[in-house]
């Protein structure tokens, strides 16, 4: 037998816009997908990130038979297990070509593909990610030059580029940014809308026994998944969220609640992220509906600059920077990982609210993920790379393009500030003023030290101190190095004293 192509569709590349199936032919073109062990491993993946891609995966291949290509397809079960291997197990039975693949979302992938041609002996094509709003040489063009990559400026550009919320030439509103408006903290002051459960399909239901029997001791509960697994399923969330939540989303967008959470995000970050939707399409629709006058302009631009500008501007710092960035540490930053990373069993309430969350749904909106979990880590000092590898871990719409650089860069701000202009720390007060966790905690906001005192409180007064060298310099810090410094030495002492109790106790 003979065929033009082999075309390997990766996981996280589960549309018909993936350049590789842009042209291909059902007559002569075969499609592989592979639900492979070293894939599944690498990580201690949660549960609901493999239901979701090996479920969708399995659709995706059930939608390309219907349109006529023979479609070779290993489960979990099948034994294989690498990429590689599923390629040649069907390189071996036929004469292609070459194999064709969309370049992965991480590095470690595409350092693997440069091997292939060898190690397959046929052409190994790697097409550039079309799916994405800006391409990497076009990012590259942006940055160079530049002694500083913030996302406001890229993002600013990105609105020119695809003419949306303009008025012409300008911004609409006059504005190119509303994130004031969108920082309100939660006092129950709102009806939160209850989310339509997805009930699983046959296909769905036979994914999640087999991944609880192969996966027995991965995070992820999964008697509540809830997720879609097919293009229309993920439309049909995105609908409900610009019918239920979209008008509250941007006011309520970086608060913390303790009786929900989902809020009112539009939980479709997985779905962009694995190919179900597309960032252009739901940039324009959210567009549409602020148009229309279903929501306000803060709300609209918050939603589109988190997909338009920060999705976008991550991916392009990822493969900027790619492999030096992975190893940066700028500040030293090695205690292990505690324990109850993996419990979620700490007595401090918005901690523990996030990471059980994270590790029984597979989610945590982004205030969780960079002002409670990873702004503990940036204080503790805990190891960047066991940080990184369990936020790669324990999260849906986790790749490492997307990961590391809101890990690393900003919310340990381990790369010395390529991406962010301070370091993203904060005390108890912060977390007290963004939501309704601290009512329900021992620990009092108020309180610097002593049993009852918020540890997040000594423990950001501690950060500062053990990093004065490395932040004096900053400009957005010299007001905060200042009042450190002018603080009675006495005070200072019982601080960082009660600090190192806090460290030892609960890190």
């Amino acid at each position: 037998m003979s065929a033009r192509n082999l075309i390997l569709v990766l996981g996280d590349q589960l549309s018909l816009n993936n350049p590789a199936l842009s042209d291909a032919d059902p007559a002569c073109d075969h499609i592989l997908l592979a639900e492979v062990t070293e894939e599944a491993t690498y990580v201690r993946h949660n549960r609901h990130k493999l239901v979701l891609l090996f479920s969708a995966m399995r659709h995706f291949a059930s939608r390309l038979k219907r349109k006529g290509f023979e479609v070779h397809y290993f489960q979990l079960g099948d034994d294989v297990s690498t990429l590689k291997s599923a390629c040649k197990t069907v390189l071996d039975g036929h004469d292609f070509e070459r194999v064709l693949v969309c370049q992965p979302g991480e590095y470690r992938l595409a350092h693997e593909f440069r091997q292939w041609p060898e190690a397959l002996g046929v052409e190994v094509e790697v097409l550039a990610d079309t799916r994405f709003l800006a391409s990497l040489e076009a990012f590259d063009a942006w940055a160079d030059g530049r002694k500083q990559l913030r996302m406001e400026y890229f993002y600013r550009d990105m609105r020119r580029q695809y003419d949306i919320l303009m008025d012409g030439d300008k911004p609409c509103g006059d504005r190119w940014n509303y994130d004031n408006e969108n920082r309100v903290g939660w006092r129950q002051q709102e009806d939160i809308p209850p989310r339509v459960n997805v009930e699983p399909d046959a296909v769905t239901a036979a994914v999640i026994e087999e991944v609880s029997a192969a996966f027995p001791d991965n995070p992820g509960d999964l008697s509540q998944f809830r997720l879609a697994v097919t293009q229309t399923g993920a439309e049909r969330q995105f609908d409900w969220f610009c019918e239920h939540a979209l008008s509250r989303f941007g006011t309520y967008q970086d608060a913390l609640v303790e009786e929900s959470p989902w809020v009112f995000h539009s939980l479709i970050s997985m779905y962009l992220n694995c190919g179900l939707l597309d960032p252009l399409e739901v940039c324009r629709r959210v567009e549409q509906h602020w148009r229309n006058g279903d929501c306000e302009l803060s709300a609209a631009e918050g939603f589109i600059r988190q997909v338009l500008g920060w999705r976008e501007y991550i991916r392009g710092i990822y493969w900027r920077f790619m492999p030096d960035y992975a190893d940066e540490n700028f500040f030293g930053a090695e205690r292990p990982l505690p324990d109850w990373f993996w419990s979620g069993e700490t007595e401090m309430r918005c901690v523990s609210q996030a990471v059980r969350q994270s590790l029984d749904l597979g989610y945590a909106h982004h205030i969780q993920r960079l002002m409670v979990i990873g702004n503990f880590s940036l204080l503790t000092g805990l190891d960047v790379q066991s940080v990184c590898d369990w936020y790669l871990a324990v999260y849906i719409d986790a790749y490492e393009w997307v990961e590391l650089p809101n890990t690393l860069g900003m919310a340990l701000y381990a790369d010395g500030g390529s991406m962010a202009s301070k370091p993203y720390a904060a005390s108890g007060k912060y977390i007290q003023k963004q939501g309704d966790h601290c009512k329900q905690c021992r620990f009092k906001p108020s309180k610097m030290t002593g049993e009852d005192a918020c540890p997040f409180n000594s423990l950001y007064w501690r950060f500062i101190d053990r990093q004065s060298d490395k932040l004096e310099n900053n400009p957005r810090m010299g007001l905060i190095m200042a009042n450190w410094k002018k603080r009675n030495p006495d005070d200072k002492t019982a601080i960082l004293k009660w600090a190192d109790h806090c460290l030892d106790r609960h890190a």
